[in-house]
């Protein structure tokens, strides 16, 4: 159900590429040898939240603020 709100996919999305970079920092073994194919999107996540670490984390920011005060 989180395709039709989109506050709960950006959530969903922002939750995948927190938790592809950490599981990549604690085992990089375990995303590295699946770069292609459909495991292959949590690859791209995990260096989505290594290159891109202060937006992302802005944007968790953002989004706690707004789930927190706004709804």
């Amino acid at each position: 159900s989180a395709i039709f709100n989109f506050q709960s996919l950006l959530t969903v999305i922002l939750l995948l590429i927190c938790t592809c970079a950490y599981i990549r920092s604690l085992a990089p073994s375990l995303l590295d040898k699946n770069k292609t194919g459909l495991l292959g999107i949590f690859w791209k996540c995990a260096r989505i939240g290594e290159r891109k670490s202060p937006y992302v984390a802005v944007c968790c920011v953002m989004m706690a603020f707004s789930i927190l005060f706004i709804q």
